[in-house]
């Protein structure tokens, strides 16, 4: 593993003393010492396209060199940027992107990284971005950002720098105790008991989904109304809005994490154009990337309440803090005629007793699909036998 001083030590010789991203957990060391030590020259964005722009103005504003960060999973979210407005025909914003390559073939991952992993080099290539991967060996990399930095102010273009597992990571971070009492898996759990059991629930990715599938296993409960978002970090919510709107008399929750729902805000817009009583928007927001290492978010910073009001949500008007607040809240909206939204201020933390979340996603989706469509089976059989 790299030392993270040496390396910034290296980045600060080569002028590049402006970062932002998405935080990654291949990326914790340098995360971790970008957030301590450059509080003022850090960005943490809400996603990897928003990363692009913003380190695109920098270039503009100062003609320096930014070095943006993210998880190869988040590539996607930064292609357009990179070939429409940093691209060299377009307005040559040079910039270095620091990738961790999660799902690198010969590498054991989890599923949703396995295609992203194998394409992540071709995906670089298709976008004329050059590229080197990097090792734990600290005289390698001199060479290589060296290398990449020259070819920025030279040519005007993109150089990634792709960091497999073990040369850039580091300590989850220990951000402290808040003064909320509720853990996520305690909100989840008040959710569970209050809305009616056949209740469709949408988990994002990261650890709302471990918690859901472990908590059905304690409650001795199936597993047929859930769909567990493990990618697509974001998207929980539009999934959860596509049932909603297949199913009408179905209620819909969707278990969502604060940087998700910050990373693809515009999706909250859609209950402003449907009408979807059913549909129930809960954000578990503890004001960090938890997941991938506890670096903050703009969770506890923002107003998720007026937001969601303002795109047309029922709301009680302010986030809830407690597991009394929460039933009051969850009780006051569930039928209330509109698509409903609750922020729920919960304490940073992980479950560390939970073991990792293996299951096959093809069985598992089948089975929600088709908890989803016994009603209209069972609505055909009948009519069926009326008629003969």
């Amino acid at each position: 593993m790299l030392e993270q001083k040496l390396v910034f030590e290296e980045l600060n010789k080569q002028n590049i003393t402006f970062f932002v991203g998405v935080p990654d957990s291949y990326l914790n060391g340098f995360c971790n010492y970008a957030l301590k030590n450059y509080p003022e020259r850090n960005i943490i964005a809400a996603n990897e396209g928003n990363a692009v722009s913003i380190a695109a103005g920098h270039y503009f504003a100062s003609k320096e060199i930014p070095l943006v960060y993210m998880q190869n999973s988040g590539m996607g979210n930064a292609v357009n940027p990179l070939v429409s407005l940093a691209d060299e025909h377009v307005y040559a914003a040079p910039m270095l992107l620091l990738i961790g390559w999660r799902g690198r073939p010969g590498t054991k991952d989890w599923p949703q990284h396995e295609l992203q992993g194998e394409i992540t080099p071709d995906l670089l290539k298709l976008m004329n971005i050059p590229y080197s991967i990097l090792t734990d060996d600290i005289g390698n990399f001199k060479k290589v950002i060296k290398k990449a930095l020259a070819y920025c102010q030279t040519s005007r273009r993109s150089y990634a720098l792709i960091a497999p597992k073990g040369v850039l990571d580091g300590e989850k971070m220990n951000r402290g105790v808040t003064d909320y009492s509720m853990s996520r898996e305690e909100a989840i759990e008040v959710i569970l008991n209050q809305m009616p059991k056949d209740t469709i629930y949408s988990a994002t990715t990261g650890r709302a989904t471990r918690e859901l599938f472990f908590l059905r296993e304690r409650r001795n409960e199936g597993k047929e109304h859930d769909f567990l978002n493990v990618g697509s970090m974001g998207h929980a919510s539009s999934v959860a809005l596509g049932i909603a709107l297949e199913k009408e008399k179905r209620k819909v929750v969707v278990l969502d994490g604060d940087s998700a729902a910050i990373m693809h805000m515009g999706a909250m817009t859609m209950v402003s154009k449907h009408i979807v009583p059913n549909f129930m928007h809960v954000v578990l927001n503890n004001g960090v990337h938890d997941s991938v290492g506890g670096q903050p978010s703009a969770g506890y910073k923002v107003d998720f309440t007026a937001i969601a009001k303002a795109c047309g949500y029922a709301t009680i008007g302010h986030s809830v803090t407690d597991k009394e607040g929460l039933i009051e809240a969850i009780l006051a909206l569930k039928d209330c005629g509109r698509a409903s939204f609750i922020d729920i201020h919960i304490h940073k933390g992980l479950n560390a007793t939970l073991p990792p979340l293996l299951f096959s996603h093809r069985e598992a989706i089948d089975r929600l699909i088709e908890e989803l469509n016994i009603d209209e089976s069972q609505v055909s059989l009948e009519k069926g036998k009326n008629n003969e």
